[in-house]
């Protein structure tokens, strides 16, 4: 999964310091990532690559690498160009370690860029000296980085999973999936994701793995779940466009490792997640 970056290691912490001349920028324009790719791996700028930035902000270090952000450069250096998130994922890498930190700073990226002003009195926030937090130097009032919790449901039925297609975006086989809802438990937002999306009870929730997914800020729980009792799909058609029970030896995977929907599909395929009565 994007996470996986071992032997590398990500240190999230908040620190109050200044970049020095290697350290990492992570300049953003149009929610694009100035970025290059030498054919194994995603690179991004150093603070001696850049001219004139402005305000930079620390955000994470990976392996004692340093990463800043920061936003409008005015000057593009030679061999980077901006990247979205859809062209960075698309990117054949030896490792995950660069997608990883690109679809954090994506999210800290958003964080910042929505969290300006103050929602209480409507002044302009300033970045806080002590956490990672957004502050208003008039009320007081402070902004943490948004996460979004949501999971990621393995329908299990004998020897099939329910897989779903999404109607807009995400062209790929997938799982279903949605998010949690003010005063749900994580297993309560399996059942009403599945009940909602399929028409189906399911029983026996069991939790897999999590993951975080940045570039839409959100935190994914996986679960696996048996259907319990009528198996037959009443589909959401606004939602999906197709939701289908799949033997293990006929499941399609994902183009790429990055998901937690993926390894999913990928362990029940592979006879790795079994039917339990």
């Amino acid at each position: 999964m994007i996470q996986d970056i071992f032997p590398s290691n990500i240190d999230i912490s908040f620190k109050d310091i200044q970049p020095s001349s290697g350290s990492y920028i992570m300049v953003f324009k149009d929610s694009c990532l100035l970025s290059s790719y030498n054919g194994k791996e995603i690179i991004f700028p150093v603070l001696s690559d850049l001219e004139n930035i402005p305000q930079t902000q620390y955000i994470f270090s990976v392996d004692g690498r340093d990463f800043f952000i920061t936003t409008d450069l005015t000057k593009t250096p030679p061999g980077f160009e901006y990247m979205s998130s859809r062209d960075l994922r698309k990117l054949k890498t030896e490792t995950t370690t660069g997608i990883f930190e690109a679809f954090t700073a994506f999210h800290l990226h958003e964080w910042y860029e929505n969290s300006r002003f103050c929602g209480r009195c409507g002044q302009r926030n300033v970045f806080d000296k002590k956490e990672r937090a957004m502050t208003c130097p008039d009320c007081g009032n402070k902004i943490y980085p948004r996460i979004n919790p949501a999971v990621i449901v393995g329908v299990i039925n004998n020897d099939k999973l329910l897989l779903t297609g999404y109607r807009t975006g995400y062209a790929h086989n997938a799982l279903v999936a949605g998010f949690v809802e003010i005063g749900e438990s994580l297993e309560d937002t399996v059942r009403r994701e599945v009940m909602e999306e399929c028409g189906l009870r399911v029983r026996n929730i069991r939790y897999y793995k999590s993951q975080p997914w940045g570039v839409v800020s959100d935190i994914l729980a996986g679960f696996f779940c048996y259907v319990d009792g009528d198996d037959e799909i009443k589909m959401d058609k606004e939602e999906l466009r197709f939701a289908e029970w799949v033997k293990r030896e006929d499941i399609v995977l994902q183009p790429n490792n990055l998901s937690l929907t993926n390894e999913m599909m990928t362990v029940f395929k592979q006879g790795r997640f079994l039917e339990q009565k």
